[in-house]
């Protein structure tokens, strides 16, 4: 009987699996072909076991060298792309340039996360370039470094070759966070043909507020920013018109016919973290300003100013680099860009 009965059983089993294939492994992630003044030095490689984001490094003769972080290769230039899930090369996706903050790496555990959370479920391709710790997503009046180059003219359509992408100004959109905010309205203002949204997240959009002017310099002079340092004039040149020219809040008419968002606190406390506080509150005034300007010049715009961050998301303290505001940032502008949002 005990034998009669283990027969059944496996019977039972072949008869249940039967049909059944093992799901197989995630694919490799994309191989890139070299284009568009990029040499391609590492291939992508998925940053985890969720295999939805990969790294991979790239040459350019347009920033030959830069202020290098700690961890980062002279001359090589790391970018952080993810991907929907269930991304196949048959299915055109939109695509997403986000731009990281001073001081910052684009490969870095937090953007990834905040990335991941915000485009789960969502058939948005995000792109994060090296910006350098000092970059300023612009190409520098001493003429050694040219992130704009880099990033419109290069990277933009070197993506569009390699992966599966919406390749028209409908199927792009552009956000960035701190020195990253002043990149995409930048990059917005300047080809706003490449762009359909641009977002800002404590971006520092006005050159010609001192506070402004006092983290630019900042980030030029200390090593924290990059080794070695440079001169308080290599990116903008010396203070005057060249700053003006260069300034977001001065040329949003560029923006019109775009989505335009903007997301920032006001520091809220400054106990515990006073530096952070502080930035935050000029990035605001930098934000205040730039949606004046936006009204007088008829353009619609969403403003999320929300304070000390206590209304905006759980743990959210309003300050200039805290996690929480930041995913909240995020998480809003892809619904926005994604039509889900207010």
């Amino acid at each position: 009987m005990t034998g009669f009965l283990r027969a059944c059983a496996v019977a039972a089993l072949a008869v249940a699996t039967a049909g059944f294939v093992t799901p197989a492994e995630p694919a490799l992630p994309p191989r890139l072909a070299d284009g568009f003044g990029l040499t391609v030095v590492s291939q992508p490689a998925w940053v985890d076991d969720g295999r939805r984001t990969f790294a991979f490094t790239v040459r350019t003769a347009a920033v030959p060298a830069y202020g290098v972080l700690p961890g980062q290769v002279q001359g090589e230039h790391v970018v952080m792309v993810t991907l929907p899930t269930g991304y196949d090369s048959t299915t055109r996706y939109r695509v997403q340039y986000t731009l990281h903050g001073a001081g910052d790496y684009p490969d870095a555990a937090r953007n990834k996360e905040i990335i991941e959370h915000a485009t789960a479920g969502v058939p948005l391709i995000t792109v994060m370039p090296n910006g350098s710790g000092r970059g300023w997503y612009t190409n520098w009046a001493d003429g050694t470094e040219n992130w704009e180059t880099f990033h419109l003219d290069q990277l933009v359509p070197f993506i569009d070759a390699n992966l599966s992408t919406v390749a028209t100004r409908e199927g792009r959109v552009i956000s960035g966070h701190s020195m990253g905010g002043f990149g995409a309205f930048h990059y917005a203002e300047d080809r706003p043909d490449l762009f359909s949204y641009v977002g800002s997240f404590s971006g520092g959009l006005d050159l010609l507020y001192w506070g402004q002017r006092i983290a630019v310099v900042t980030t030029e002079v200390s090593p924290l920013h990059g080794i070695p340092p440079v001169s308080p004039t290599a990116i903008f040149g010396p203070p005057g018109p060249a700053w003006r020219a260069q300034s977001p809040a001065q040329h949003v008419g560029s923006l019109r016919g775009m989505g335009v968002a903007m997301y920032v606190g006001n520091g809220g406390s400054l106990v515990g973290d006073p530096v952070q506080g502080v930035v935050e509150y000029w990035a605001r005034q930098t934000a205040l300003t730039t949606a004046r300007n936006l009204d007088a010049a008829g353009i619609p715009y969403y403003f999320a100013d929300y304070g000390d961050g206590s209304g905006w998301a759980p743990g959210c303290d309003g300050k200039h680099n805290d996690t929480e505001c930041l995913r909240a940032d995020m998480d809003h502008f892809v619904k926005l860009v994604m039509g889900n949002g207010p």
